[in-house]
């Protein structure tokens, strides 16, 4: 299979978990292509001064794979400067939230997996 780019669907949030300002999600894969071991395979966008805000997983874990750009990962309480080629991992039960604090935008592939 395969998923062209104009098959794809994007969604906008604002104030995503408290966060500021607004985060894109296209959607690389939908729910039922993850075939129950997970809930999202996204590509998301952070303009500069956006964030995702504080939140934690309970039941699944989370990893992302900066693209492009830079930021701050609150990493369960611990502020963790990324950029491209880095990678963030959340463990069950932990918590984490990222923010573009670079000039450009923060692109990143998030890929949630139940446990």
């Amino acid at each position: 299979m395969i998923r062209k780019s104009g098959e794809l669907t994007s969604e906008t949030f604002v104030n995503r978990f408290g966060g500021k300002g607004s985060l894109q999600v296209t959607k690389l894969l939908e729910m039922d292509q993850l075939q129950g071991k997970g809930r999202l395979f996204a590509r998301n966008l952070l303009q500069p001064g956006c964030s995702l805000g504080w939140h934690e997983h309970k039941g699944d874990i989370e990893a992302y794979y900066i693209i492009t750009g830079e930021g701050t990962v609150d990493d369960n309480g611990t502020m963790v400067p990324v950029a491209a080629g880095d990678v963030m991992f959340t463990a069950n039960g932990e918590s984490h939230s990222i923010e573009n604090t670079g000039t450009e935008d923060l692109e990143f592939i998030a890929l949630i997996l139940y446990v």
